[in-house]
């Protein structure tokens, strides 16, 4: 039970099932390019389950402010940006937490000079204490 919702201006394709293998015999490499999508998005999935089943809370917002970051980040003056428009809701339910907890977080690395943010904008202006903060090996 989930929804999508597009980030920014987007430009969705599909095709009936009954095409598939019309496709994949017309179209060298659809089916090995529709299948490696396909494995990568089931990575990431095991990745959050895995977060959600083992990881803090706080590892967990700092590992989706860093998805966030690398998907579609954009350098600013202050930091990166996360080019799209972001709530602590929307980050409550990415990681399993509440909206209550959320908040403290950001509050907190806000005072710490790690993140700014306002209203469905954040940038993260020390990407490397966030790496720390999110439990990543490397």
């Amino acid at each position: 039970p989930a929804t999508a919702v597009a980030a920014s201006e987007s430009l969705a394709l599909s095709w009936p099932v009954r095409l598939w293998g019309e496709f994949t015999a017309k179209y060298q490499g659809f089916a090995t390019e529709s299948y490696n999508t396909l494995g990568q998005r089931l990575g990431e999935m095991q990745t959050r389950i895995t977060e959600l089943a083992t990881q803090a809370v706080e590892q967990r917002v700092a590992a989706a402010l860093l998805r966030m970051v690398t998907q579609s980040g954009r350098k600013v003056e202050e930091g990166i940006e996360i080019a799209f428009p972001v709530t602590r809701r929307n980050i409550s339910e990415m990681t399993g937490t509440t909206l209550h907890t959320v908040s403290r977080l950001l509050s907190a690395w806000e005072k710490d000079g790690i993140v700014h943010s306002t209203r469905k904008h954040i940038v993260v202006t020390d990407p490397h204490r966030l790496v720390v903060l999110s439990g990543a090996q490397g």
